[in-house]
């Protein structure tokens, strides 16, 4: 269904900036797994824009055109001298495209009061902005036997594990879960220490950072490190997606109730 226009033409749904998860997909036009966030965010009244990584001066160009920005994940890792760590063979390699496109929304996002929704990765890269520092690797630093990615189990399972989560009260996703809930879970690091003005909202049952949100000022920023692009008909996962295009209509004082 094509999105809802005023009658000057304008889309009365936000416009959702969404960087490619990593410079090689963008390269090949490989769209499977960044199509999941596309469709989360037209599910929940946005309207998705994919934003490249290979090209700095239309990224720039882009960025004023946007009303929100969702940072995906990546099978990449965030370079760890980005946290003052040093690779310690267990980081995948970094994508310093992806990297530098997030740092150039998130400087954007926070300068002009912008909502963001930082996935998986995006939480990661998220908190490295901020001054935070990540675990390069959950079994060998923390030892958890909670699975947080199909590598975990044998066999490996088709679908992703998934596990409980508790939320801090009067956080967004408190607020969303009552204060429990389940997520699902792809990943091997993990927030360590949080950034500036980044408050810890979630953990999982062996207390691996599960949420953050920005609390420098009103601005709607959550990073999440499960995948609610992949939770479809899920109500946490759909009303995550509903509070940020909610959010990024507010920002962008969008009539409350236009499709």
């Amino acid at each position: 269904m094509p999105p809802a226009t005023t009658t000057g033409g304008t889309s009365l749904r936000p416009r959702v900036g969404i960087p490619w998860r990593t410079s090689q997909e963008e390269a090949e036009g490989n769209r499977p797994k960044i199509k999941n966030y596309e469709d989360a965010v037209r599910r929940a009244g946005g309207e998705p824009v994919l934003i490249t990584l290979t090209d700095p001066i239309e990224l720039d160009r882009a960025l004023p055109t946007l009303d929100a920005f969702v940072l995906p994940g990546s099978p990449a890792d965030v370079e760890p001298a980005e946290y003052g760590a040093v690779n310690q063979g267990l980081s995948a390699p970094a994508d310093l495209a992806r990297e530098a496109a997030d740092r150039s929304i998130l400087k954007h996002a926070f300068a002009e009061q912008k909502p963001v929704l930082a996935i998986c990765y995006g939480c990661q890269l998220l908190n490295v902005y901020l001054g935070g520092t990540l675990i390069q690797d959950l079994r060998t630093e923390t030892g958890t036997t909670t699975p947080h990615r199909k590598k975990d189990l044998t066999p490996e399972p088709k679908e992703d594990p998934r596990h409980a989560a508790s939320f801090e009260q009067g956080s967004r996703l408190a607020g969303i879960t009552g204060g429990r809930g389940e997520v699902n879970s792809s990943h091997h690091q993990s927030i360590e220490q949080p950034g500036r003005q980044l408050r810890i909202t979630g953990r999982s049952p062996d207390g691996i950072v599960e949420s953050v949100e920005w609390t420098g000022d009103e601005n709607w920023v959550t990073g999440v490190q499960w995948h609610p692009e992949r939770m479809e008909g899920d109500p946490l996962a759909e009303r995550l997606f509903a509070e940020f295009v909610g959010a990024a209509r507010a920002a962008r004082k969008i009539p409350a109730g236009k499709p």
